[in-house]
This record gives C-alpha cells, sequence and structure tokens, in this order.
C-alpha cells in the first residue's frame, strides 16, 4: 500500500496581497513560516520515506520544514510547480477582470477551459501535475511519500484521485496554506483519507481571515 501526503505550501506572499502568483516566485510571510513550522509538528509522527517539493520557494520552504523534523533531503520537481499565468503573473487578482474579462470569466465560470493570456492551458496543467505526481509514486510503491505543492494543483490531483473529469475542478473546495490531505494508493485505485484539513494551523490559517474562496449564493 502507498500512502501520498499532499501538502499546500504556507502562507506566501502572493496570498497576502492577493497578486496572482503561479509561477512568480515569491517567498514564504512570517505567519507562512509559522504554519509550515506547524504542519511538520502535525507530520511529526507520520511515517514519511521520502519528500518530493514544488522548486519555488514558497513550496521548498515549506517542505524544509517537513524535511527537518523527518530528517529527510528534499527532492525539486519543477513539474509540481502552480499553473503558469502568462500575462497573468505578478497581477492584482482585482485587475483581472479588468484587463483579461473573457479569460477571467472562463477562470471563474469554466476554469477547465481556461488558457491563461500567453500561459498555460488548464489540461496542459492538469497532465503536467498528474503526470508528475504519478511518475513518483511508481518510484516510491509501498512508500509513504510527502508531496508539497501548490493550490490549484491539489484542485487538479483531487479530480484526478476522486476519478471526476476536469469540469469537476470548480466543484472542489480551494485548501488553506499548509493544509495537509492524505491519499491511499493501491493498484492505481486512490482512495482520499483526508482532504484539505487545516485543524493545525487554528488562528494561523490564512483562509479564515479572507473571503474571496467562499461560494457566491
Amino acid at each position: 500500500m502507498t500512502k501520498l501526503i499532499l501538502v499546500r505550501h504556507a502562507e506566501a506572499e502572493g496570498n497576502i496581497i492577493r497578486r496572482f502568483h503561479g509561477n512568480t516566485d515569491s517567498p514564504l510571510t512570517k505567519n507562512g513560516h509559522r504554519q509550515a513550522n506547524l504542519a511538520a509538528k502535525r507530520l511529526a509522527d507520520e511515517p514519511i520515506d521520502v519528500i518530493y517539493t514544488s522548486d519555488l520557494q514558497r513550496a521548498y520552504q515549506t517542505a524544509g520544514y517537513i524535511a527537518e523534523a523527518k530528517n529527510l533531503p528534499l527532492r525539486k520537481v519543477k513539474a509540481l510547480r502552480e499553473i503558469h499565468g502568462g500575462d497573468w503573473e505578478d497581477m492584482l487578482w482585482t485587475e483581472l477582470p479588468i484587463k483579461w474579462p473573457d479569460a477571467y470569466k472562463c477562470w471563474e465560470e469554466t476554469p477547465h477551459l481556461l488558457e491563461m493570456p500567453n500561459g498555460e492551458t488548464m489540461t496542459g496543467f492538469y497532465d503536467r501535475v498528474v503526470g508528475a505526481v504519478t511518475d513518483i509514486i511508481k518510484k516510491h510503491l509501498g512508500k509513504s511519500i510527502c508531496i508539497v505543492t501548490h493550490g490549484t494543483a491539489k484542485k487538479a490531483l483531487l479530480c484526478y484521485f476522486y476519478k471526476k473529469p476536469l469540469k469537476a475542478f470548480i466543484d472542489l473546495a480551494w485548501h488553506d496554506n499548509a493544509a495537509i490531505t492524505v491519499v491511499q494508493v493501491k493498484d492505481e485505485a486512490y482512495e482520499v483519507l483526508l482532504e484539505g484539513d487545516n485543524a493545525h494551523l487554528g488562528k494561523l490559517s490564512t483562509l479564515a481571515k479572507q473571503d474571496w474562496w467562499k461560494k457566491k449564493e
């Protein structure tokens, strides 16, 4: 039996100033470092054999806390990066619907069809991330694997784990920074045991201070 522990990176500058940081390489905030430390403590008694991380610093800084707690090296994989936003990179979220109304409407309503202006398509991104994770699993069958990645990546991966089409992306919840998801893998079948858990964060939660992620009535 293979176990997959997915961790979203802790709070980064882009999460607080609300700028689109797909491949923009922003570091963790002070609160993000505290979140990452709490995530590492949460996983301290969890068996982990190997740790992989996106090569963007908000991810590998988060993974560093886990690696230190488990005394394991980090393996950086570029294919675990967040979606590349093209022209959206480092733009304020409030500017996106003004400058790219059609693309932003697609992001809000039919994200599975989105092609970022001069950036990645959602389908290409999905193939990249799923391919990276399934390759990692094949290399470590029967092991406990920790992967630190990004919010959009986790949602895309959950579509795959739940055997839902990418169209279901919009129906899945956004996970908090440093939230943990646990998936059991057996014979290419995936069972999500825990999804987006942030109980270890308490008052340090990022989403608790924001409302953009709440579904509109």
